[in-house]
This record gives structure tokens, C-alpha cells and sequence, in this order.
């Protein structure tokens, strides 16, 4: 905003004088404003073990799976009863992608004072790894084994809330440790290992976290309490990474959150930047930039993967 003036003399400022007599211009910062992103999970959680053989969107990628041996009670001279192992292989089918394409127009890219498509393209390049991680996040819970999800979980226990459509957990300081901790006795009870574990959650249940007796600096074994540092670190077993990328589920009066907590060996990811282009646009004078990602994933071990279901109390 230019400064005022008394009445009679001329304003100089181009902001209140755009024709005419404007010495004194607008100025527009080189320096772009900072932007906020999502923080992304997805190469933290899942494992990439058949990114490789992937080459096209619509292949399929069958994981063959090591079959289980019965053990049998044996007697002296008894007649042996023998095996023939078989398993049924799993599918990880790239069916999926996801595209950005971007157009700047000569002129614009003459007289702009920054590169544009450089910042366009950046910028794709971060929506585009928000989008798929938001996808894989919010679309692999119907896959989590039966004893990791529900009013009944845990695969020898049976008795362990962890939510379902309708009556979800609600979470307070006074129990959102415990809830963490049925998640970890659910996948101890599954023979889950203890290394790699992780838990993706909101930054509300974040809070809660902090505010519960976490902040006693002795249950997370750091000489700093998680109130005074701001990190949560590891608990019972699990990393922590709090993420946006979770949907609230709305339908039937639910304002609840899918939390989902297991292993790498859980989530198998494949993606695969198939082609990225610069070519000259035929409707205009401009240079078009576009990339397309496939890709595709699959809950190939179902038990090492748990569903916390639960709202906010």
C-alpha cells in the first residue's frame, strides 16, 4: 500500500496509479514464498522386493509363498502319512497411475524473472508422491488379516477392541498407550517380529500421546521427555510417523481414522516412473512438461499388518 498523500499532490505509487505518472514501481521478490507438503511415509513402511521386475502398467507379478509343514504325532512301525505342499501365490498387479502435465507459454517464460517449469515440475513432484501415498494409506485396511481388526482381535486372545464400523475406539490421554500396546500384542500374538515395526498416526493422536504419561521421560527410555523435545521416537516396538495423509471416515456418524501399525513385510509396493516428456504444444507457443507414474500394491502378509479403528473421545 502506498503512503497517503494530502490532498493536491500527485501520487507516484504504481499500486494507485497503474496509467499515468508512476515512478514508483511494485517490486516482486525472486525469492518464492516457502510451501508446506504432506509428509509422506510410503518408503518407510512398505518393502519395494518386486519393484524390479516391473515394467508396464497392467503387468502382474506372481509372489510365490513358502507353504506350511504339518508336524504329526509319530509312533514305532506306524505307517507315515506324507505331505504334498502347496500355496496359493499372491498377485501385485500395476493397475494403477497417476499423471501431472504442465504448459508454459514462450512469452511467459521469456519475461517471468524465475524458471517456471522448474518450479511447476517440483512441484509436481512432490503432489505426485502425496497422492500415492495417500492412496496406498487409505485403501489397505480391508486387507489386514481378521484377528488384526475389530472388537475380537488377536489370533490367540480374541478379546482386544480394536474398533469396527460404527463403535470406533475412542481415544484419550488416559488410554492411548493402551491402545498402542494392544496394537503390539496383536502382531506378537501373529509371531510378527519385534524389528521393523511401525504405526502411522494423526497429529491429534499425536498430541494425546504427549499429554498421556509418555511425557515421563523414563517410558520412552531418552533422557528428554517427548513434551519437552517434541519427538516421539519409538514406543512399545513401533516407530512413530505422524502423518495428514490419514482420511477421516464420516459414513454412519464415524469421524474416525483407520490407524494402521505392522511391518515392511506387510505392505509390498511397486512403482515405476514410466515416462517423463518435454515436447512443443501444437495449440500454442509453449513447452509442455508431463510425467506419468504406475504402480501398484498389495497386502501380501495380512497378519503382520493391524487396524486400529478410532476417533478422537
Amino acid at each position: 500500500m502506498a503512503v497517503p498523500v494530502s490532498a493536491g499532490y500527485p501520487q507516484y505509487s504504481y499500486n494507485a496509479n497503474p496509467s499515468g505518472s508512476a515512478f514508483i514501481p511494485e517490486i516482486w521478490s525472486g525469492k518464492l514464498q516457502v510451501k508446506f507438503y504432506k509428509s509422506t511415509v510410503l518408503a518407510e513402511i512398505t518393502n519395494n522386493d518386486w519393484e524390479g521386475e516391473i515394467k508396464n502398467q497392467g503387468d502382474t507379478i506372481h509372489i510365490r509363498s513358502i507353504p506350511t509343514i504339518t508336524i504329526s504325532n509319530y509312533t514305532k512301525g506306524m505307517n507315515l502319512s506324507n505331505q504334498v505342499p502347496t500355496s496359493t501365490p499372491i498377485e501385485l498387479t500395476i493397475d494403477k497411475g497417476k499423471y501431472f502435465s504442465v504448459i508454459v507459454d514462450d512469452v511467459d517464460d521469456v519475461q517471468a524473472d524465475v524458471r517456471l517449469m522448474d518450479i511447476f515440475t517440483n512441484d509436481a513432484s512432490e503432489q505426485m508422491k502425496i497422492a500415492i501415498d495417500g492412496d496406498v494409506l487409505n485403501n489397505v485396511a480391508p486387507d489386514v488379516a481378521t484377528a488384526n481388526q475389530g472388537t475380537t482381535a488377536g489370533a490367540i486372545s480374541g478379546d482386544i477392541d480394536l474398533g469396527t464400523t460404527g463403535a470406533p475406539v475412542q481415544i484419550d490421554a488416559t488410554n492411548v498407550l493402551e491402545n498402542i500396546l494392544n496394537c503390539g500384542q496383536v502382531l506378537d500374538e501373529q509371531n510378527v517380529p519385534e524389528d521393523g515395526r511401525w504405526m502411522v498416526i494423526t497429529p491429534w493422536f499425536a498430541s494425546l500421546l504427549k499429554s498421556s504419561d509418555l511425557r515421563q521421560a523414563y517410558l520412552t527410555g531418552d533422557d528428554v521427555s517427548p513434551l519437552r523435545n517434541g519427538k516421539l521416537g519409538m514406543i512399545d516396538r513401533f516407530t512413530l510417523y505422524v502423518s495428514n495423509n490419514l482420511t477421516k471416515v464420516t459414513a454412519g456418524g464415524d469421524n474416525a481414522y483407520h490407524f494402521l501399525a505392522g511391518t515392511r513385510d506387510a505392505i509390498s509396493f511397486a512403482s515405476q516412473i514410466t515416462n517423463v516428456e518435454s515436447l512443443r504444444s501444437t495449440s500454442t507457443f509453449g513447452n509442455i512438461v508431463r510425467g506419468l507414474n504406475v504402480y501398484g500394491y498389495k497386502v501380501v502378509k495380512p497378519e503382520a499388518l493391524v487396524d486400529l479403528y478410532a476417533a478422537k473421545a
